[in-house]
């Protein structure tokens, strides 16, 4: 099987639940049947939504791109990166890491396509928001994006960055305050588009209806480095 490497620290509960992720969709009866991984866990990387935002000058970029190629030098023959507001930098990082990196955004897209989907909310950083690359390229797939209003917003950052990355309790009514104004804009399925949201997935019963897309990532994790996916995995959407 292929060596994934993982360039994570972005948060670090994200990098260790993406692992976990990993194994857990794995159809393995021994543990040789799960696929060998390297992380590399930097949570000194700086901030991609400030910068994005401009909010600071300290690119996150260089030290993405230095890491990905420590992985590549280590045996490492694909990337994941359990972030989604790092894929901002996606061509760049691309560009300059010498094995494929997983393209989170455009396997949502598929699996979306799949799934019928033709109308998705997006629970996101501001910095992806800003960013506009996840809307651009579901918009390119022929499918429509919602965005939650300027206040919930303030709910969706309020939970990735104070509570889940501060490592507090999250408060599920904001989660489903958001959720229920993006289902009422036309969203089929809504999706769960930062990683730290992958906590509420695991711990908290969400209903239907959504899509973790570190989930997406995963699963292509898995399938790209030939290990066997649990049947289980095939549909990802609750």
């Amino acid at each position: 099987m292929k060596r994934l490497g993982v360039i994570g620290g972005l948060g670090p509960l994200a990098t260790a639940q993406f692992m976990e992720m990993v194994v857990r969709m794995t159809d393995a009866r021994h543990d040789r049947d799960h696929i060998p991984m390297i992380i590399n866990s930097y949570p000194a990387t700086p901030d991609r939504t400030r910068f994005i935002l401009g909010q600071s000058e300290d690119s996150p970029l260089p030290t993405m791109v230095r890491i990905g190629q420590e992985l590549a030098g280590m045996g490492a023959e694909c990337i994941a990166i359990p972030c989604v507001t790092a894929y901002f930098f996606y061509g760049q990082l691309a560009a300059n890491i010498p094995v494929p990196v997983i393209d989170l955004i455009g396997e949502t897209a598929l699996h979306l396509q799949e799934n019928q989907v033709t109308c998705a909310g997006l629970m996101a950083t501001d910095g992806t928001l800003a960013g506009g690359f996840f809307r651009r390229r579901l918009e390119e797939a022929g499918i429509e994006v919602v965005e939650p209003s300027a206040a919930n917003q303030k709910l969706v950052m309020k939970i990735i960055y104070d509570h889940v990355k501060a490592n507090q309790p999250v408060n599920m009514a904001d989660f489903a305050t958001v959720g229920n104004e993006l289902r009422q804009q036309g969203a089929q399925v809504i999706l769960l588009g930062c990683t730290e949201l992958s906590s509420i997935h695991r711990d908290q019963p969400i209903g239907n209806g959504y899509l973790n897309v570190m989930a997406v990532q995963a699963r292509k994790a898995v399938l790209l480095c030939g290990a066997k996916l649990k049947p289980a995995f095939a549909k990802l959407i609750t």
